[in-house]
């Protein structure tokens, strides 16, 4: 009988286990928390968004990105569904988002870990991994308990985000003492910190906005919706889609800006079209104070901002504006600018970019440095956007290495 090590019982450890453990496959699965899937819990708003109807491979995110098809196909995508369905979860879909019908991510983490126990995974709970090495063919996981040995390894430790759900980063000490090289770390899906003597002012302010992301000049991306505008700089799932590049863009020393359009509607239109929106709406409200003119769309203390910076009075109406003033005011609502200093560090950051390349394993995750030795999860160079996807590739990739391990795959 084979006998397999999981090192971290998260989303990818659990599944891993769960798919390698057979008749001839014994699966222990350690973890240094007292039960699986504390992270899992925090996933979601504690919702548990497992998925993403969307599996386009734009939503994920790598340093050598050309090797992402070979690992997230079709059929692992159809797989990781239909073993959702065979634990009796009910997807409740929004906009793409999977959640469990119950709303509770604590009913997925159950079913893990029930199932796990009926298919004969063994717990090691309450467990540090102290060290991993290999001797002759054996694998030597070292706990306080002793050594213990094995023919396989799965390093499922996760990554440096959430550090307080057990995720300290053990795992790239772990790959690079095997050989492996580790791409840079750095926190995303994180809150962005930006410059402005007006933070304090606006903070708490929830805005349906465009946002554009500059690196030295340059355009990298745009994302649209709901931001949260906060006393340190800006949050929300469009900010956190485009702090991975932010993160790393600032170590790089790269000057970060970021344009906010406050009315989405009018991307893409060109002046003629946005003076044209302003003129029809100045023949309603046009001796309305500026106030009054906008608050039908920005919220009130984000006005307050924007007319303070742009150096106008609140009383003021729009008809009193001379032309330079009103194009001011217009480029303020649209390109409202704003200087990434970063992100918050790995105690905020739901997951990291970086890790294990996928060019040091192969097509089902196997090391090409030592034999059977695998990664799951978010060790690897591998990070997604918010939307269920760095869960989905969790579980996408610890089913690829248990079907290796339980010989359903060669």
């Amino acid at each position: 009988m084979r006998k397999v090590a999981v090192v971290g019982a998260g989303p990818a450890g659990v599944m891993c286990a769960i798919h390698a453990v057979s008749d001839d496959v014994q699966v222990v699965l350690f973890d240094k928390n007292l039960k699986l899937g504390k992270k899992l819990l925090a996933t979601g708003n504690g919702r548990c968004n497992y998925w993403n109807s969307d599996q386009s491979l734009e939503h994920y995110h790598s340093n050598d990105s050309q090797l992402l098809s070979d690992i997230i196909t079709t059929e692992i995508q159809g797989k990781v569904l239909k073993f959702f369905d065979s634990l009796g979860i009910v997807p409740h879909v929004r906009d793409g988002y999977y959640y469990p019908y119950s709303n509770q991510a604590s009913s997925i983490r159950d079913l893990l870990e029930s199932y796990a126990k009926k298919v004969g995974v063994e717990f090691s709970f309450d467990t540090t991994v102290l060290d991993v090495y290999k001797h002759d063919k054996k694998f030597v996981v070292v706990t306080k308990d002793g050594s213990e040995y094995f023919d396989d390894l799965v390093i499922a430790t996760g990554s440096k985000a959430s550090p307080k759900t057990g995720s300290t980063g053990d795992g790239y000490l772990f790959a690079k003492k095997f050989g492996h090289s580790i791409v840079p770390i750095y926190p995303a899906l994180v809150q962005v910190i930006t410059d402005g003597n007006f933070l304090k002012d606006w903070a708490g302010v929830r805005s349906f906005c465009s946002v554009s992301l500059y690196q030295d000049g340059k355009f990298i991306k745009k994302e649209v919706g709901e931001i949260q505008l906060t006393d340190y700089g800006v949050s929300g799932i469009c900010i956190f889609n485009l702090s991975r590049a932010i993160s790393k863009g600032i170590h790089e020393n790269k000057k970060c800006q970021l344009l906010l359009n406050f009315l989405p509607f009018l991307d893409g239109k060109n002046k003629e079209k946005i003076d044209s929106w302003f003129s029809l709406r100045g023949q309603v409200l046009g001796d309305s104070s500026l106030i009054e003119f906008l608050e039908g769309v920005l919220p009130y203390k984000l006005l307050l901002v924007i007319l303070k910076r742009c150096g106008l009075s609140f009383k003021g109406t729009w008809n009193q504006l001379t032309d330079d003033e009103k194009n001011i005011l217009i480029n303020m609502i649209l390109k409202f600018s704003l200087s990434a200093m970063g992100t918050k560090d790995f105690n905020f950051s739901q997951v990291c970019s970086g890790g294990v390349p996928l060019s040091e394993v192969s097509s089902v995750l196997e090391s090409k440095k030592v034999d059977h030795l695998y990664f799951v999860g978010e060790l690897l160079d591998v990070d997604g956007d918010c939307g269920g996807y760095n869960l989905g590739f969790s579980f996408m990739s610890g089913m690829i290495v248990g079907e290796v391990l339980r010989g359903e795959v060669k």
